[in-house]
């Protein structure tokens, strides 16, 4: 059922991101904020990636779009970026999520030193990662309809 909320979140972020130019993805907010829809789909890439396979599973990935210089990078670092590769990112890292996390029990413990208890499970980090896509998809909303008018 987890899952299932997930790709229903991932499903509704992408939708926002739809028939859109690169140009269009880049376009911010409202200033003086940088958000972008670009970003937010780079940001959901790097989230995913550090809470499935990172945190949880311990593999030693590096960071797509952040760096100690630039830890907004993610954010921050669009105009030059390439949207369509970056798109192309994010289908193939949360397919790599969804397969490395695949058959694992939702009880599974991982260690979380900002826990209470010093773990958190698989249930937790779904949880967390569909409130990350609730929170994005929200100003995704918004961008989306500063751009071309589309709302729902």
């Amino acid at each position: 059922m987890l899952k299932d909320w997930l790709k229903l979140r991932r499903y509704f972020l992408l939708r926002k991101c739809s028939g859109l130019t690169a140009d269009q993805l880049k376009t911010a907010s409202v200033e003086p904020s940088n958000l972008t829809l670009l970003g937010i789909l780079r940001h959901m890439t790097e989230v995913e990636m550090f809470w499935f396979r990172v945190k949880y599973l311990h593999e030693d990935l590096p960071d797509l779009y952040t760096t100690e210089e630039y830890p907004d990078g993610d954010f921050d670092l669009v105009a030059a970026a390439d949207a369509e590769a970056d798109y192309a990112t994010f289908l193939a890292e949360t397919a790599a999520c969804d397969s490395a996390v695949a058959g694992r029990d939702l009880d599974e413990p991982v260690d979380h030193p900002k826990a209470p208890t010093g773990k958190v499970n698989l249930r937790w980090i779904y949880l967390h990662i569909i409130e990350e896509y609730a929170q994005h998809t929200g100003h995704a909303d918004l961008i989306r309809e500063r751009i071309d008018g589309s709302t729902g």
